[in-house]
């Protein structure tokens, strides 16, 4: 998933003051100014977090919601912003429809931020425990490993396994995880809670392993 934050408003000046704050706070987006619209854009390239007006043209921001849900699931944070629909039943509904947060206009820009950064975090969480319900046993084994600075040569020792088999299990845990180097695995492991997951004990060197 890119991190892409796509804002649909039919409002060219709430677009634009909701860009520049995501922008200034590192965040790239893209914008949609109808229902339709916004759609079209998560399929060619799904966003990380959707922030959603509900009055819309054409297709209203309730059945924009219901329509990414069907087709993303949970694959991305759904955020209402509205000016118009701000009752409480009104943030229910948008709840209910699959909504991750409802935000009235106007907003505080702190407040803003600081809802996309919580939802964004929570999301990598869910993306990295998916990836990592792909990896083996020995797959996790090989990342816990790693994380304790334990080279090739060290693991292959602790796991009685030769040096080119780490090395297959590194690269499929690369793939697995989109990233090319330790460093970013271990982020990735660190930030999905991924080492807490239950492995299998490493088992002691044997005195004839190689």
């Amino acid at each position: 998933m890119g991190g892409t934050i796509l804002i649909v408003d039919d409002d060219p000046v709430i677009r634009a003051a909701i860009r520049t704050i995501l922008t200034d706070a590192g965040y790239p987006t893209l914008e949609a100014e109808s229902g339709a619209e916004a759609l079209r854009s998560a399929r060619l390239e799904p966003p990380a977090l959707v922030l959603l007006d509900v009055n819309l043209p054409g297709i209203c921001g309730y059945e924009v919601c219901r329509l990414m849900r069907d087709e993303f699931g949970d694959q991305f944070p759904i955020v209402f912003v509205s000016g118009a629909r701000t009752e409480s039943f009104d943030r229910v509904a948008g709840l209910l429809l699959g909504a991750n947060d409802y935000i009235s206009k106007p907003f505080r820009e702190d407040e803003l931020l600081a809802r996309i950064q919580s939802l964004l975090g929570r999301s990598h969480q869910v993306a990295a425990r998916t990836v990592a319900s792909r990896l083996t046993a020995r797959e996790l084994q090989v990342l816990r490993l790693l994380s304790n600075g334990l080279g090739p040569d060290d693991i292959a020792r602790l796991m009685v396994i030769s040096p080119k088999t780490v090395g297959a299990h590194v690269e499929h845990i690369y793939m697995k995880l989109g990233v090319q180097t330790r460093a970013q695995a271990l982020a990735v492991a660190y930030r999905g809670e991924l080492l807490d997951a239950a492995v299998t004990p490493v088992p002691e060197p044997s005195a004839t392993a190689r």
